[in-house]
């Protein structure tokens, strides 16, 4: 029985923090957007490598990219570590063994990344749903499958 309320416990935590962290890469986003991009492109927009990598909107628009996996990187770390600590309790923090842990545990990010974006283009595209409801259905899907990988093969 405690098993089973193990798993409640971790799955309701699991949750929480994936959605903080959907609020917090929203709101580095925002912040990207309208704080420091543009001050980052006043000052240093005129040379050409920070120019064509971060301030250029054509053909593509590399502020929003940027933004976005700063954002992406910045919230898959503080994940990994509310992960391994308090969903999973794990204690271990030498080097080696954490290094080890991240990388399954960005392997399995970019695999659900994957399954999600696959069943949010299966829900648009062939099943003809809103856009949030896609949204809701493949993220709920991938973080509940990439909750079971990190729960069995990273912690």
């Amino acid at each position: 029985m405690t098993e089973n309320n193990d798993l409640k416990k971790q799955m309701i935590l699991y949750f929480i923090f994936a959605a903080c962290m959907i609020g917090l890469n929203y709101l580095i986003q925002k912040l990207n957007q309208l704080v420091i991009a543009p001050a980052f492109c006043l000052n240093y927009g005129t040379i050409e490598f920070f120019h064509v990598l971060y301030c250029s909107t054509d053909p593509y628009n590399m502020p929003e990219l940027m933004g976005s996996i700063i954002a992406v990187g910045i919230t898959y770390i503080i994940k990994f570590f509310l992960d391994k600590f308090i969903v999973f309790k794990k204690t271990e923090s030498e080097l080696k063994q954490t290094s080890i842990e991240f990388m399954k545990y960005l392997g399995f990010a970019i695999l659900t990344t994957i399954e999600n974006v696959g069943i949010q283009f299966l829900f648009r595209n062939f099943l003809n749903t809103s856009l949030e409801i896609s949204f809701i259905v493949a993220l709920s899907i991938g973080y509940l499958t990439k909750f079971f990988l990190d729960r069995k093969y990273v912690f």
